[in-house]
């Protein structure tokens, strides 16, 4: 029997106007090369670094919001390795006084969360002559980068894909940073051991996978190798710490290199930036950073169930996005929180605008006007319009806009409640459907619904139904 050990440790790229240590633009946006650099993220010799105001108050804020313990001495430290995307031959990070210690989220106990420099980007591209070469963009040299590290308390994929998913959510909300996985503004490496019992208190040998750029990855990844290592000892092999990476194609893990040590870093404190003493600068204080915090995704979870009584799921598909968030409290607040109101509407956000959404491969929910669906909502809920009138508008809402009562005019939807005016249409039904007047009759209630489709369908979807079904059964009856 084998227990999962998995610890992730967590790169974001913040977002700021200018970088970690210098004022080039802080732009992933740009797709030309080495367009911001200058000669402080270039590591020319005799430049100083100046460190980021913004981006600390951005990590604090984040430890803030987990419950984590903001340090008053903080410093930076030099982390030695060689490689070409490197320029200083160290990178600028934190190791002993991190800016945040301790905290938790979605049930995940964190060791620490820290800033630090990120990398240059390099590029490697095959030549005919089969030699190659590497190309090295120095835009993202520079760049703040934040580092949370979790305790080794996760122990399945699923648990790993979900804490990888709130943390995107949260540093959205906190508006830190876009977590792109895609443009590699959030980045995940697992670290993952297998034990041989349950009862075991020893950890086994970690094996860490780098830079996976999907949670639909990050989950697989972490699959695979727990199962690459069970069978690896089963077999009577041993596990090597190493550092492993991710094969889209194959769905497999491959080596790339055994792991270094902190000692290989050979950490030291960076003495070109000052020691900070975070309770010096008011901005900085616990009190101020904590008042500073928005509504935070299981603050906003908790607020609507209890307020709303949403289901559980339609819960987690509000919160899923910040765009999703927004447009939902303007519509509540359109519709002043009536809750039979909110209840319908959550019907159509989560059905038919997320349907029309998954159709277009992509959503916009801050494009769609929230006071043209909410009175859409109440056109609906006032028996003014059919489920499929509804559904017609709301389909032309989202691609170009608009009034709903407007469009439901120059679409003929607006339903039809005066019997009199419907009592034409219904005879006409009645008399070209003989068969299923008869099989009504004789007491078969679907010819009843037969009959009311058909109505619905002379009128163009503007009779109301329960109107049809009283004239109907009047008629018959007749």
């Amino acid at each position: 029997m084998f227990r999962p050990t998995i610890g992730l440790e967590i790169h974001a790229e913040l977002q700021t106007k200018t970088k970690m240590f210098c004022d080039s633009a802080n732009d992933p946006d740009e797709t030309q090369p080495n367009v911001n650099v200058c000669p402080v993220c270039l590591a020319h010799p005799g430049t100083l670094p100046v460190v980021n105001r913004e981006a600390v108050r951005h990590v604090l804020r984040l430890g803030a919001a987990v419950g984590g313990q903001l340090a008053d001495f903080t410093e930076f430290d030099r982390k030695s390795y060689f490689y070409p995307d490197i320029p200083k031959g160290y990178q600028i990070s934190q190791y002993e006084h991190p800016l945040v210690t301790g905290g938790t989220l979605a049930g995940i106990a964190l060791t620490r969360v820290h800033l630090e420099e990120d990398t240059a980007r390099s590029t490697h591209v095959g030549s005919k002559d089969g030699e190659g070469k590497s190309l090295v963009d120095f835009n993202r040299a520079g760049i703040p980068l934040m580092e949370l590290v979790t305790e080794p308390v996760i122990h399945n994929a699923e648990t790993a894909g979900r804490f990888a998913r709130e943390l995107q959510l949260l540093l959205r909300t906190l508006g830190a940073s876009e977590a792109n996985l895609e443009k590699g503004e959030m980045r995940i490496e697992a670290n993952i051991s297998i034990q041989k019992t349950e009862n075991s208190t020893q950890l086994g040998t970690k094996v860490e996978i780098k830079n996976l750029n999907s949670f639909r990855s990050v989950e697989r990844a972490i699959a695979y190798e727990l199962e690459r290592q069970e069978k690896l000892i089963e077999s009577g092999g041993a596990v090597m710490q190493e550092t492993r990476g991710w094969d889209e194609q194959k769905q497999e893990t491959f080596h790339q290199r055994f792991k270094e040590g902190s000692a290989d870093y050979r950490y030291f404190p960076e003495p070109d930036l000052p020691k900070l003493y975070l309770s010096e600068v008011s901005e900085f204080s616990s009190e101020a950073i904590r008042a500073s915090l928005p509504e935070l995704p299981w603050e906003r979870r908790a607020r609507y169930a209890r307020d709303y009584t949403l289901k559980e799921s339609d819960v987690a598909f509000m919160v899923g996005t910040i765009e999703r968030s927004a447009f939902f409290d303007a519509v509540t607040a359109e519709l002043e929180t009536d809750r039979m109101l909110v209840a319908l509407a959550t019907n159509y956000i989560v059905s038919d605008i997320a349907g029309i959404y998954t159709k277009h491969g992509s959503e916009n929910f801050a494009s769609l006007d929230p006071a043209a669906f909410a009175k859409l909502i109440r056109l609906t809920a006032a028996r003014d319009l059919s489920s499929r009138g509804t559904k017609d508008i709301l389909s032309i809402l989202v691609e170009k806009g608009g009034d709903p009562e407007v469009i439901a005019r120059e679409h003929e939807l607006i339903q039809v409640h005066d019997a009199e005016a419907l009592r034409s249409a219904v005879k006409g039904v009645l008399a070209g459907e003989a068969k299923a007047v008869e099989e009504y009759r004789a007491g078969k209630q679907a010819a009843l619904q037969y009959l009311i489709g058909k109505g619905m369908k002379a009128t163009k979807g503007a009779g109301n139904p329960e109107v049809l079904k009283n004239l109907i059964i009047e008629e018959i009856g007749g």
